[in-house]
């Protein structure tokens, strides 16, 4: 008897023309870490007396279809998750090398069709119906760069063969945490310990009566922008900005060259004014939770650029 191993599973990803309706062509194969996106129905305790103490059958709830996916940011699928996270991009082209720039507050977002495949068993579980609802991830000195990808979805199909048909691939180029910087108004900023980035889309789910215990769809609300600064304490300019109530902009980028490119600029950042601790003999450092907003033109809260050799997402 086989057993599932997850070195042999498998992610596959494709874009839906219509929300929860997986397309017959077109997947990619996904690399990840780690996957814990699928189907759930719980159980109702039956409520009911009088049959004595042992009670009765429970009742089936409805289906919860969500989880998260643990993913390189890396040159070229990197790029898939942005598209799922802010919408398609705008994309130009110069000799060979393609600059695709996602913005945040669209109103219409992507929905895509996830195949989780264990083959050992054989079990090939394609989630659809699936959006972005959150994307994080920490910059520092050192390990792996990876984002934390959080969907939610509209039911899940099982099958014992995969549904994705023929898989693409796409050519892993990791960014190392070296790659990373991080600036202020335009200077980098110094001292920098971490940084944690976490985009959201709030996405609001339409649970209405259905036959199948399935939602009726999903539907983007408020984004969100925010995140965590963790530096040595040298200098009281962050400390200042936070007292003022001013916003000032914040660039994170992660370079190899000038056509492997990712950065996210933030236009208007603000940040809490934060206690600062002396936990003993070593380094101080201190900690802000910035917040971002829309520009005072009403333009877009945050843009992301990727720049590499895929011609569109």
């Amino acid at each position: 008897m086989s057993r599932a191993q997850g070195a042999r599973s498998h992610c596959a990803l494709a874009f839906e023309s219509s929300y929860g309706t997986s397309p017959l062509s077109g997947f990619h194969r996904m690399p990840f870490a780690r996957n814990s996106l699928g189907s759930g129905q719980p159980l109702l305790e039956n409520e009911l007396l009088g049959y004595g103490r042992d009670p009765i059958d429970p009742s089936q709830d409805v289906v919860t279809v969500d989880g998260t996916l643990v993913v390189p940011i890396d040159l070229q699928s990197w790029g898939v998750w942005l598209k799922a996270t802010f919408g398609a991009a705008t994309t130009t082209e110069d000799t060979g090398v393609y600059t695709h720039v996602f913005k945040s507050g669209g109103w219409v977002l992507p929905s895509l069709s996830i195949e989780k495949g264990m083959p050992e068993v054989p079990q090939f579980s394609m989630s659809r119906g699936c959006m972005v609802n959150r994307l994080n991830w920490t910059m520092q000195r050192s390990g792996h760069l990876q984002a934390n990808v959080d969907l939610i979805g509209q039911g899940e199909v099982d099958a014992t063969t995969s549904q994705a048909g023929t898989l693409s691939d796409w050519e892993i180029t990791r960014f190392g945490q070296f790659n990373g910087s991080i600036s202020r108004d335009g200077s980098a900023l110094a001292n920098v310990v971490n940084a944690e980035i976490s985009y959201t889309n709030n996405l609001d789910a339409v649970e209405t009566i259905r036959d199948d215990g399935l939602i009726d769809g999903i539907d983007p609300s408020m984004a969100g922008l925010s995140g965590r600064i963790t530096l040595r304490f040298a200098s009281t300019a962050l400390l200042d900005q936070a007292t003022n109530g001013t916003a000032c902009a914040l660039k994170f980028e992660l370079t190899r060259s000038a056509s492997q490119k990712f950065q996210l600029d933030v236009p208007r950042v603000f940040l809490p004014r934060p206690k600062i601790n002396i936990e003993g003999p070593n380094g101080i450092q201190a900690t802000f939770d910035w917040q971002a907003a829309q520009q005072t033109d009403g333009g877009a809260m945050c843009t992301a650029t990727l720049i590499n050799d895929v011609s569109t997402y």
